[in-house]
């Protein structure tokens, strides 16, 4: 099995926090149109890594990550790899602190998808497993079954992104409470892994990231909630 990497989420059209790299799904709607229900989780500042039975990785599928910050995964991973088979979890690993802080988390990994074979399984099957696996999954902020108005759902998006996080979300420069790193919107079903692109969607706020690229170098440990 080749190992492939979790494909690019689009951001809505909407969303202010994107990159000149990032692509954006103009026709979100249509295709929220078509979902049964939608559910709207939070965007943990963390990195984005796969557990599967090869190892664990992090955006680049070509080799398993030796990170320093993802040796506590790793260290889970060896115990429950022979269990894996074919089942790949995805999760935001906030081992290290990025731009936002959190001050009430009780674990570093926390499960937003899983791949199994050329499927993205429902959310009731990502919850399955993550608990199959003693696994959190991240903040599920609302579920949305009432698809037929595009404003309000925009602006549920929109008011959802002004909260603080279930963690207590913290701005590493300001040392104040910050709102969430943003919203990702899922379809409730499965659907294909090649439709990635038309299932999920993100709302990231602006000028999220305080980091530059020597953060690796100088990265700190984020604490548990019983260590503050």
């Amino acid at each position: 099995m080749e190992a492939r990497k979790y494909g690019r989420t689009y951001h809505f059209p909407f969303s202010p926090g994107t990159t000149s790299d990032d692509r954006i799904q103009h026709q979100y709607w249509m295709h929220v149109q078509q979902m049964k229900k939608i559910i709207h989780t939070e965007k943990l500042d963390g990195e984005n890594n796969c557990l599967n039975q090869y190892g664990v990785f992090a955006r680049s599928h070509a080799t398993p990550t030796t990170s320093a910050w993802t040796n506590n995964i790793r260290q889970r991973w060896q115990s429950i790899k022979n269990d894996l088979g074919d089942i790949e979890l995805f999760g935001e690993n906030i081992y290290a602190i990025h731009s936002i802080e959190y001050k009430k988390i009780e674990h570093y990994f926390y499960v937003f998808a899983v791949r199994y074979l050329d499927t993205w399984l429902s959310w009731e099957e990502v919850q399955f497993y993550a608990a199959a696996f003693d696994f959190p999954t991240v903040p599920i902020l609302e579920v949305v079954s009432d698809l037929k108005d595009e404003a309000t759902f925009k602006n549920n998006v929109l008011t959802l992104t002004t909260k603080n996080s279930a963690f207590d979300s913290c701005d590493i420069v300001s040392k104040n409470s910050c709102t969430i790193e943003g919203v990702v919107s899922r379809n409730v079903d499965e659907f294909a892994v090649n439709a990635l692109g038309v299932n999920v969607f993100k709302y990231v706020r602006k000028g999220h990231v305080k980091t530059d690229e020597h953060w690796t170098k100088n990265w700190q440990r984020a604490k548990l909630i019983y260590e503050y």
